[in-house]
């Protein structure tokens, strides 16, 4: 198995991270603008974007701590897959250490999304910082799948 790992510090609180993470309003902001569902532990929240959607099952969501999701619809490559955010304050930033994990084998999709998840916690960083994100479909255009 393999994941993606990322590391960002945003300049806020984490209940302010933990707010974009676990709010419809605020997953809105950064990742995708089409996002419904229940954002709640054990609700589903279900990402669309132009070429396809994901559904997140919310595994656990310890406020200013810790949000894990379990992919249950998506890319076959992203099923059975957990998408975990740890928080963690070190001086004027909250740390925001990311996991795509549990990957069968490192596919070039892989690579794809790994580049999409750096572009979208920027995104995460510039709507909790500022107050505007830039989430799909405003994203950034990494190739010609988008």
């Amino acid at each position: 198995m393999v994941d993606i790992l990322h590391r960002i510090g945003v300049t806020s609180s984490p209940d302010a991270v933990y707010t974009a993470l676990t709010t419809v309003e605020g997953l809105a902001g950064w990742w995708t603008r089409d996002t419904d569902g229940d954002p709640g532990v054990g609700g589903v929240v279900r990402f669309s974007f132009e070429p396809g959607a994901f559904d997140m099952l919310v595994l656990e969501a310890q406020p200013g701590e810790r949000v894990v999701w379990e992919v249950v619809d998506g890319p076959e490559e992203w099923i059975g897959t957990r998408v975990r955010f740890d928080l963690e304050k070190e001086d004027d930033y909250t740390i925001v250490l990311f996991r795509h994990e549990g990957w069968k084998e490192p596919v070039e999709f892989m690579h794809h999304c790994s580049t999409k998840w750096a572009t979208f916690l920027m995104s995460l960083k510039k709507l909790v910082e500022t107050g505007t994100g830039e989430p799909a479909p405003q994203d950034v255009r990494i190739s010609n799948w988008h």
